[in-house]
């Protein structure tokens, strides 16, 4: 095969793109919440995204869906305090008319995952976390749950 710059960069641009991960509210939740069994992989992920070897993204809905139950475990003050650090480590991206337009029309059961789903295409993020994969039945982009991500990806 010829060398060019092309053949050089594209290794370069997916592993970019493969690094960009999309996580859900209970991939969130798991963490905060110290779910067990689902804290330790949460934990490892929130860990390589500190590490910078993740870039981990969400919406503004999932942190306000995220809060909403956190507080009523610990209260409204622990549960900002908690987002607050976690914030650190998140990218946040938004959802638009389009995305919501899209989720409405969608074959999706679920409209918050809906949401998300798109969200994600919309931005360009080929991974999506999330427990919940039973929902994501027809998805172009890659969905697993935490653990399945970092054995795939072999970072456990």
């Amino acid at each position: 095969m010829k060398t060019t710059i092309t053949n050089l960069i594209m290794p370069l641009i997916w592993i970019k793109n493969m690094n960009k991960v999309f996580v859900d509210t209970d991939v969130i939740l798991d963490l905060l919440a110290k779910r067990i069994p689902f804290f330790h992989f949460s934990a490892v992920l929130f860990t390589f995204a500190e590490m910078k070897k993740l870039e981990l993204y969400t919406t503004p809905l999932i942190l306000a869906n995220t809060f909403y139950v956190l507080r009523k475990n610990i209260g409204n003050n622990e549960a900002k305090t908690a987002i607050r650090k976690l914030r650190i480590l998140l990218h946040i991206v938004d959802s638009s008319e389009n995305i919501i337009d899209k989720a409405l029309n969608s074959d999706f059961t679920d409209f918050e995952d809906a949401i998300q789903y798109y969200t994600a295409l919309e931005h360009g993020i080929k991974i999506l976390l999330t427990r919940n994969i039973r929902d994501y039945k027809n998805a172009s982009v890659i969905v697993q749950t935490p653990e399945e991500f970092l054995v795939t990806n072999k970072m456990i």
